[in-house]
């Protein structure tokens, strides 16, 4: 494959660029501005892409006058220079039929005037001779002689400010000039004949069959991966942290790699083809050289991605682990630096992709070359959608006020646009909780409103008993719910979780059904129900026991 490469680029390493449809219209890259170094603007001129040399003009600041800048005068000689080597039509197909029709029906002696073979301008490549004329005022004019014309075709001049940039006189420079440029015409002429570019279509063809068979091969190899990557694996779990991430990464590195490798031979392909297009050799080898930039460009980024994590994962670990606080407060702390690691990551992650992709887009060929309308159109593009897209904007900085304000946090039980459940995924533009039930609610950040939090710094969980009215002791009720309470509070399983000791509030309501008593109970963050559960199952068996019926509906 790297012998047709070289085959291909052999005969084409003097060629490349965009063709320009008429004379005077600039071909790729003519149209960037000029550089500016001390007293010259200077402008390349390019044969097919290809800068030959380069012209010069006074600079605004050197006090010097000249009518025509340099990026002018580059656009108007590479217009001349392609007339030389690439066959045009001047009119459009409409115009192009009409004189076809003319000239075979009725004005046989018409002359063609949309083909440029009436200006004399083509003929064998090593008939193009290219001589220098000097001028009354000191420059030397460049022209073309070829066969069949009575007048040389006029190229370009060679002024005082290209023989001082290049330290030498106009008659020297010309000499220099008109001898490059009759080689490069010529075989400019020579590679754009029929069977040139016949021969350079059969090497293309083959190429891009090789680049889809090894296309081909590695999406199987990369569906092979995902495979192998599905399948439940034996042992341990991975835990998370640093190692965990490691792990998991070098997991996925095969089928990211292969993917990563596809798309590089995609990329190929796009480069391979420009090759076949007379005069895009240029664009050919920035397309080549496009997944090696690619490569080095995402390679910085994850490392960066990589340092910003772990400098976010260090730093909330400092947080947490102040030790200037009390227990319940260094518990939501810990809590918190869970969610926050999270939306740390997410945030890493899009910030990096942005940032990836605008440059991966920046360098793209044609891309960098856009005017300043192309970029001011973009931006109007971004504000309107902006404007469309409105609500993922406020769901985005509603997530990261939930954060900073800490409503809630994962693994917190609260209530919020209508629903309630636990928190398992603080996102960056939605809350998804997990209903009592099982089932997974997704929630917009923005929609989050009012919020009420169950389980922040602490739980807390009120019981409610319902005893019988007729016959109740109620002064030996309160003490067997007392006692039944104490106990409890000095179990071992359950003391380490209660904040405070239960609290026995006494009756709370009085209904024609039964005299209801409260019993408040105050747990770690997120412990509350199993403690409710347990204290009230303990509470119904002692009530049973000492004879104290509960109340019933229906009476």
């Amino acid at each position: 494959m790297l012998s047709l490469m070289l085959g291909i680029a052999g005969p084409l390493r003097a060629a490349g660029g965009s063709s320009s449809p008429t004379a005077g219209t600039p071909q790729a890259g003519s149209t960037e501005a000029p550089i500016e170094a001390g007293s010259f603007l200077i402008a390349p001129v390019r044969i097919l892409g290809i800068p030959m040399f380069s012209v010069a003009s006074p600079s605004p600041g050197s006090g010097a006058r000249s009518s025509t800048d340099a990026v002018a005068r580059a656009r108007v000689i590479e217009g001349n220079l392609s007339l030389l080597y690439r066959p045009r039509r001047l009119c459009s197909p409409g115009e192009w039929l009409a004189v076809t029709f003319l000239r075979g029906f009725f004005l046989h002696d018409l002359q063609d005037a949309c083909s440029d073979a009436s200006l004399g301008l083509g003929g064998r490549p090593d008939a193009l001779w290219i001589e220098a004329l000097p001028q009354p005022d000191g420059e030397v004019l460049l022209q073309a002689r070829l066969p069949g014309r009575d007048r040389n075709f006029p190229l370009l001049t060679v002024t005082a400010e290209d023989a001082r940039l290049n330290g030498t006189t106009p008659e020297q420079l010309a000499r220099q000039w008109a001898s490059l440029l009759q080689r490069q015409l010529r075989f400019a002429r020579r590679i754009l004949t029929p069977a040139e570019i016949w021969g350079r279509w059969r090497r293309v063809a083959l190429i891009q069959l090789l680049l889809a068979a090894l296309l081909v091969g590695v999406l199987a190899l990369w569906r092979r991966s995902r495979r192998l990557l599905a399948r439940p694996k034996a042992g341990p779990p991975t835990r998370p942290g640093i190692r965990g991430d490691l792990q998991r990464a070098l997991a996925s590195a095969p089928s990211r790699l292969l993917i990563a490798a596809a798309l590089a031979v995609l990329v190929s392909m796009a480069g391979v083809a420009a090759f076949a297009v007379p005069g895009q050799v240029p664009l050919a080898l920035d397309l080549l050289l496009l997944p090696v930039s690619v490569l080095l460009k995402l390679t910085v980024v994850a490392l960066v991605v990589a340092l910003l994590r772990g400098l976010g994962r260090v730093l909330l670990s400092q947080w947490a682990a102040g030790t200037d606080h009390t227990e319940e407060h260094q518990a939501r702390r810990d809590q918190r630096r869970q969610s926050l690691q999270l939306m740390n990551r997410r945030l890493i992650h899009l910030a990096a992709f942005a940032v990836l992709v605008f440059w991966v887009l920046a360098d793209i060929p044609g891309v960098r070359a856009l005017s300043a309308s192309a970029v001011l159109a973009s931006g109007a593009l971004l504000g309107a959608l902006a404007i469309v897209f409105q609500g993922l904007l406020r769901d985005f900085v509603a997530g990261l006020v939930v954060l900073v304000d800490d409503r809630y946090a994962i693994g917190d039980n609260v209530d919020l646009g209508g629903f309630s459940g636990e928190v398992v995924d603080l996102g960056v533009l939605s809350t998804e909780l997990r209903a009592s039930d099982q089932r997974v609610v997704t929630v917009p950040n923005s929609r989050c409103e009012p919020v009420v939090n169950h389980t922040k710094l602490c739980s807390g969980a009120e019981l409610m008993l319902p005893l019988a009215p007729a016959g109740l002791d109620l002064p030996r009720a309160l003490a067997v719910v007392r006692q039944e309470v104490a106990a409890f509070a000095a179990d071992p399983a359950w003391e380490p979780l209660l904040l405070q000791q239960p609290q026995v509030r006494g009756v709370s309501e009085v209904t024609v059904d039964g005299v209801w008593l409260s019993v408040l109970l105050t747990t770690v963050a997120g412990r509350h129900g199993a403690a409710k559960r347990a204290l009230l199952g303990r509470l119904v068996e002692r009530l049973g026991r000492e004879g104290l019926a509960l109340a019933s509906s229906s009476g």
